[in-house]
């Protein structure tokens, strides 16, 4: 592998580092995280609920795809669900996997990864199930500190469809329902 091209696409990746979570700006949050902040939080997110899991699952793919999961940012930006929702159906994962085969062209694992981040947008593995919940695990967790540091309460919308049946394994649910107990609580609920 040609070291020009390895720089290249870590150089795309440190973009990430400069790209907002759109969605907490959209509803005021000021310093918000940036995508790669998210990534972070997702990967860890991921990498906790795996020692939870009972079934064997390849750590090296779901922390790829943890990892890759918004790497396409890098190069569109951060577009929140209430914009994309009206684009039609498949016109943001069609731009996403042009750009990650543009990003992955030419390495020896660019494939597998592609792959990987496709299962992950189709949810056909344990791993990406997982991966899956874990995204949504760390929204809720961003938006509660969000919510909790600085009494925003333009997140609540955040909340409005979280339901633990919106999680795939039961240790992402029992996370879930961990943290809306918390939340309860710092509401003053019993």
């Amino acid at each position: 592998m040609e070291a020009d091209a390895a720089l290249q696409l870590l150089l795309s990746a440190n973009q990430l580092k400069r790209v907002p979570r759109t969605g907490w700006v959209m509803r005021g949050v000021v310093d918000a995280e940036t995508v790669s902040d998210h990534v972070f939080g997702v990967t860890f997110v991921s990498l906790v609920l795996a020692q939870m899991v009972d079934e064997p699952l390849d750590a090296v793919k779901m922390l790829t795809m943890a990892l890759i999961h918004d790497l396409p940012e890098a190069v569109l930006g951060d577009i929140p669900t209430p914009s994309w929702r009206h684009f039609p159906a498949p016109t943001k994962r069609l731009a996403e996997e042009r750009i990650l085969q543009t990003l992955l062209r030419g390495f020896p694992w660019g494939d597998e990864w592609q792959t990987w981040w496709g299962e992950f947008g189709d949810r056909s593995s344990l791993e990406a199930r997982l991966v899956r919940d874990a995204d949504r695990l760390d929204l809720l967790i961003q938006a509660f500190v969000y919510a909790e540091t600085t009494g925003n309460r333009w997140l609540e919308e955040f909340w409005a469809e979280a339901d633990s049946r919106a999680f795939e394994l039961e240790v992402s649910r029992s996370v879930f329902r961990a943290l809306c107990h918390v939340r309860g609580r710092s509401r003053g609920e019993r």
